[in-house]
């Protein structure tokens, strides 16, 4: 498949990115765990299909020293036994929030209450930022065919 379009190489394209990843930044300096962020766009990323988004991020985790299991078994967290509490509650918040149009009532209390119990309010908050802005990315990256395969470890500013 090829790419449809260089989104990020038009001019105004390349003012939304800016705008885009500057909004960001507010997620990835907040105080919830580097790892956290990057196994919730992982798999959100895989939910969606795109393939840009989920080799930036899975080269992300490895590459800050993540293990091969975590990065690898992502997408059967559930039956996996190398996440935190913390990180299930993230994930489960992850695809509960991602999978809403798939006649998915939105997140439920359950997965709420998890949440709650392992992260204040300013990880809240940037948790469901992330998940939201991520999805956003997704569509962006799946719309225009992005490809993934080439992205280099470190290509982007922390």
């Amino acid at each position: 498949m090829e790419p449809r379009f260089a989104l990020f190489t038009n001019e105004l394209g390349a003012k939304f990115a800016k705008r885009f990843g500057n909004a960001s930044l507010v997620i990835s300096q907040s105080t919830l765990p580097k790892a956290t962020q990057d196994l919730v766009m992982l798999r959100v990323s895989q939910i969606n299909g795109c393939a840009y988004c989920t080799d930036v991020h899975s080269k992300d985790l490895a590459h800050a020293g993540e293990p091969a299991t975590r990065v690898n078994l992502v997408a059967a967290w559930r039956e996996s036994t190398v996440y935190t509490a913390a990180e299930r509650a993230a994930l489960a918040l992850a695809e509960e929030g991602t999978r809403i149009a798939d006649s998915n009532p939105g997140v439920s209390d359950e997965t709420w209450a998890q949440v709650r119990e392992h992260y204040d309010d300013d990880q809240i908050a940037a948790l469901v930022a992330l998940v939201a802005q991520i999805n956003a990315a997704n569509r962006l990256g799946v719309i225009v065919r992005q490809q993934g395969g080439d992205y280099q470890p470190g290509s982007y500013p922390a």
